[in-house]
């Protein structure tokens, strides 16, 4: 099947209230443009320097998300165009998103990532990390930083009870903070899912899946 077909047919199988971010890492520019002629208007990248390559050459209504472990050092080459930073996991990182943000004059949309999964290669917060996070002082005073969602991602097995189990215990926490409401901290936004496992996830609540091989097939 074609990018386009693939594509086509993953928004068959998506509610309309979830978002699919095209995960288009590694992929030539040409392969992105045939999913933007099929409609997608969506991508998502995990390194700030081929993300930022690939805005140069590209139409720019497209919302480029930076769905990668993000390096302090590497956030002032992005805030300049990106729509959403998923991986936000540390006090440190969201202070450098604010202040480059307060230097371009804008307001950058993140998530917060959660660590569910039982790998410990996986990057996030626990839930003490996030409470302590969201109710410090440091984090009210970001004026140039909203945070509209949570993020994670489930550990890498077959096993769907677990993977369900990890879903789950996201929604839950999502759930308890979206009560929640402050000038830069509105959660609505459910990153979870991704090829192998995006049903599930939306099943247990996600609305915004990260789809890549499905798409563009697999990488080398």
């Amino acid at each position: 099947m074609s990018i386009k077909e693939n594509l086509l047919h993953i928004q068959s199988s998506i509610p309309e209230n979830v978002l699919l971010v095209a995960v288009s890492k590694t992929k030539p520019v040409a392969d992105l443009m045939e999913a933007y002629n099929a409609g997608q208007r969506i991508f998502g990248e995990n390194k700030i320097q081929e993300m930022t390559e690939k805005w140069q050459q590209m139409p720019k209504d497209i919302e480029w998300h930076m769905i990668g472990h993000v390096q302090s050092n590497k956030v002032k080459y992005m805030i300049p165009y990106v729509k959403l930073i998923h991986g936000v996991d540390s006090l440190k990182l969201l202070k450098e998103i604010n202040r480059q943000a307060v230097r371009w004059r804008k307001q950058v949309n993140c998530l917060l990532q959660i660590h569910i999964a039982e790998e410990e290669t996986k990057f996030g917060l626990n839930e003490i990390e996030l409470a302590d996070l969201l109710g410090s002082e440091e984090f009210k005073n970001m004026s140039n930083i909203k945070v509209i969602g949570l993020m994670g991602m489930a550990t890498f097995t077959d096993n769907q009870e677990q993977i369900k189990r990890e879903f789950q215990h996201l929604k839950s926490i999502f759930d308890l903070h979206k009560k929640l409401k402050t000038e830069n901290c509105q959660l609505n936004t459910l990153s979870m899912g991704m090829s192998g496992d995006y049903q599930l996830a939306i099943e247990c609540g996600s609305n915004m899946v990260r789809i890549g091989s499905s798409i563009f097939g697999g990488r080398k």
